[in-house]
């Protein structure tokens, strides 16, 4: 049975608690509140156990920060533009909670911000499941989410499963912020990043995608051979620019619906190597461009611009908006079934 404790209290009372899932040398720690992912403890090269996530030690600070960190976001992770998409003939306003226009990780109290509820427990498994009634945040249908987080000595999987009873919208992504030198390290610019996509979907000022599908040759969005993220963050490069560093979706190479490799991360400082799998059409790479103003982090470490990146394996942004994009609609009755798996080892 998987080791569970008290993480606390919401101001309505709801209790919220810590699961704890071990696997060989690797451990992680997930709070029900968000179903956030708290820890992930993986062996350098030393041996030593390095806790590779971003998070908080207190219930109050994953309240309050809005930076998503570790947590299941949905009904629709990233943005939807405009806060409107259109559905069998009909129009759908969502909550404008991204720059006032935009809709952002499922609005004022998306998945993120509630309490999951634990389904099953083992010492290396914890299934979270959790009910949005029709019309929540604006979302058509009574949609069923679970997610399983499986560790082994491999890494964690996480398993997503969802069904509706209407035609829907749906895109389950986990947001957790990794560094791989440890998460009280400091900045992860020299920690290398290899993104397998041919091409990307650049997107406006406020990060909406255009619709257009580019390639990322000759340009800084080129990820495909290894490299340091600082080594071309700060190039005078539009969407580099306006997104403040990277924080695009790519589209890896492959077939969506096949668990198939998608993204290497590594840190020359504690020899950790990442490999990100995934079945679903595209990746967000962000590198915590803003992340300043967060609370302190576990131990008290001061977390500030670009401590953490993320890959939030995902449906492209935006996609309700762009008939060109692989569809997210999710059909009554049907099953929304995606996996992600990140793989650990060290050199």
């Amino acid at each position: 049975m998987a080791l569970s404790a008290p993480f606390g209290v919401l101001p309505d009372g709801t209790p919220v608690e810590e699961y704890t899932l071990r696997a060989g040398a690797l451990s992680c720690s997930v709070i029900t509140f968000g179903g956030s992912l708290r820890t992930l403890r993986v062996p350098d090269r030393a041996g030593k156990p390095v806790d590779v996530l971003l998070g908080f030690d207190s219930l109050e600070a994953y309240r309050t920060h809005g930076k998503s960190l570790g947590a299941l976001v949905g009904r629709y992770a990233n943005r939807i533009g405009g806060a409107r998409f259109p559905l069998n003939g009909q129009t759908y306003a969502l909550a404008a909670n991204d720059h006032g226009v935009n809709h952002l990780h499922g609005g004022l109290l998306g998945f993120n911000k509630r309490v999951w509820t634990v389904e099953d427990a083992s010492d290396s498994a914890l299934t979270l499941s959790l009910f949005s009634p029709d019309g929540d945040e604006g979302y058509p249908g009574n949609l069923t989410v679970r997610v399983t987080y499986t560790l082994t000595e491999e890494g964690l999987t996480i398993a997503y499963w969802a069904r509706c009873d209407q035609d829907t919208v749906c895109n389950l992504t986990n947001h957790a912020y990794f560094n791989l030198s440890g998460h009280d390290s400091g900045p992860v610019l020299d920690q290398t990043i290899q993104l397998l996509a041919d091409a990307y979907t650049p997107t406006d000022p406020l990060s909406i995608p255009t619709g257009e599908i580019a390639l990322v040759e000759g340009t800084p969005m080129d990820l495909r051979a290894s490299a340091p993220i600082g080594a071309r963050i700060g190039e005078d490069f539009p969407q580099l620019l306006q997104a403040g560093g990277y924080d695009h979706n790519w589209i890896p190479n492959g077939t969506p619906g096949t668990l198939r490799p998608i993204a290497r991360a590594f840190s020359p400082a504690t020899g950790v190597a990442m490999e990100v799998l995934s079945t679903l059409p595209g990746v967000q790479f962000y590198t915590g461009n803003y992340l300043d103003g967060c609370p302190a982090g576990k131990d008290g470490a001061p977390y500030a611009n670009r401590w953490g990146f993320c890959l939030e394996t995902q449906f492209y942004p935006d996609t309700p908006n762009h008939e060109n994009f692989p569809s997210c609609v999710l059909r009554a009755g049907e099953e929304f079934r995606h996996t992600a798996k990140f793989c650990f080892a060290t050199r």
